[in-house]
């Protein structure tokens, strides 16, 4: 096994035992993406010279008796919509070139103060507003979208180019090409992680997390991120309630993917968790909600540079932006009354039970410039609304929500098992999906995408 296919854990163990240098782990990553990113397309910048001399420098220090912890050493991929003082964060847009951060993000602050060695900034759908990335392509198949608007950096994950990552997640961004990609996403708590010096999609909206290779890494990850103690790598599940829906997340979902995650669900009842089946309140409200907070939002974050140079976005995210100002206060009033009653809603479900367990996407990754999905039923959806559809009330609720790989379709796509949590309550999330790590699907998925 070459270094770039360690997993966080068992790179920060076999450094830790000074088995596996920094520099030995941050080389091959560089050298992994040197052969492989300019077929991907993962990274938008490069911090080669800089990685090296941080890798440097956590061998000195880990060679003193100076080891910070289990990220000291360990090669990140950041989204860039995150600011590192110095770099460039440009959104993946021409709207940003020329732009060059004055200070540090609060999450990059953090991984820093860790020891994280920072090897680039991966690419986004602009400034975060799509859910297919088009500058990145599949980590399993070259001919299909990445997702986004993480595609970039769960494709690095997953291709082993950088050891773990951050992204954001303001409708799916984190679990949606993490479920694409085979690779575990993260979407904590609404304001767990700081967002201090992260370009903004949706305030109300807006989540940063990890992706990373398995759960264990997941945690690891988010106790840097909120400086709280080592989240849970406990696995026993027995007596944990996982509700499993009987409305919204198994409609119009693609046979396979149904199959694979009811497969998944009864994995996590053999290993003693209790199925309670749950109603999903206010279903019908999610994905006008969702856009009814997210567009308008967006388009007064972007009003300046919108009036003054339009030409600069994307067509598809001009649309967008310009179809916020047009969204009446009323709507949007109306948009933030339902989100609150769908929190409470929630609230009183997640009161049941200890984790909902659904699929992350109903579909797994289209080939690119697909733009639409066509059901058994006669209906046809957006491939945007689509990926966003079951990923979006965990945005609306600010619940914490983890995806984990969870099989292969028959095209040998990656499917994702999503759960949902109750609010801060981490720990139960990540208990559940180290669960189902263990199981012998789980490794075959994640070693997948490194041979792929």
């Amino acid at each position: 096994m070459q270094p770039y296919e360690l997993t966080l854990d068992a790179a920060a163990q076999a450094i830790r035992n000074r088995e596996l240098s920094p520099v030995d782990l941050v080389d091959s990553v560089l050298e992994r993406m040197a052969r492989v990113d300019p077929r991907l397309g993962a990274y938008v910048t490069v911090t080669a010279d800089r990685a090296r001399e941080s890798a440097r420098r956590a061998e000195r220090e880990i060679a003193a008796g100076a080891r910070r912890g289990p990220l000291h050493g360990i090669p990140v991929a950041l989204k860039d919509l995150i600011d590192v003082a110095g770099l460039p964060t440009t959104g993946s847009s021409r709207v940003r070139v020329g732009h060059r951060a004055t200070a540090d993000s609060a999450v990059a602050a953090r991984l820093e103060a860790a020891g994280a060695v920072l090897v680039g900034k991966t690419h986004t759908h602009e400034f975060a507003y799509g859910l297919v990335t088009p500058q990145t392509v599949n980590a399993w198949d070259p001919g299909r979208v990445a997702g986004g608007s993480s595609g970039g950096s769960a494709v690095a994950v997953a291709s082993g180019t950088a050891t773990f990552a951050l992204g954001t997640d303001t409708g799916g961004s984190i679990r949606t090409p993490a479920a694409l990609n085979g690779v575990v996403g993260l979407k904590p708590t609404y304001d767990l992680v700081p967002r201090d010096g992260v370009v903004s999609l949706s305030w109300s909206l807006d989540h940063v997390g990890p992706l990373t290779r398995t759960v264990t890494d997941a945690g690891l990850v988010l106790s840097a991120l909120t400086g709280r103690e080592p989240y849970t790598v406990d696995s026993e599940i027995p007596g944990l309630r996982v509700g499993v829906p009987r409305n919204h997340y198994f409609e119009r979902v693609d046979a396979e993917v149904e199959s694979t995650v009811r497969t998944a669900i009864a994995r996590l009842e053999s290993l003693g968790a209790r199925l309670v089946e749950v109603e999903i309140p206010m279903a019908r409200y999610i994905q006008a909600t969702q856009w009814g907070l997210m567009v308008p939002e967006a388009t007064a974050y972007h009003e300046r540079t919108l009036r003054t140079t339009p030409e600069l976005y994307g067509p598809d995210v001009r649309i967008l932006l310009e179809a916020g100002e047009l969204v009446s206060a009323g709507d949007y009033l109306r948009a933030q009354r339902a989100q609150t009653l769908m929190r409470r809603e929630w609230l009183r479900l997640m009161k049941s039970v200890d984790v909902i367990a659904a699929p992350a996407v109903p579909v797994t990754a289209v080939p690119t410039g697909q733009e639409s999905v066509a059901w058994p039923d006669g209906t046809t959806e957006s491939v945007a609304d689509a990926y966003v559809r079951l990923s979006a009330p965990a945005n609306i609720t600010g619940l914490p929500s983890l995806t984990v790989p969870a099989g292969l379709d028959s095209a040998g796509l990656p499917i994702g098992l999503q759960l949902i949590g109750r609010p801060y309550a981490e720990d139960a999330l990540l208990r559940a999906g180290r669960a189902y790590e263990r199981t012998a699907v789980f490794a075959e998925i994640r070693a997948g995408a490194l041979t792929a």
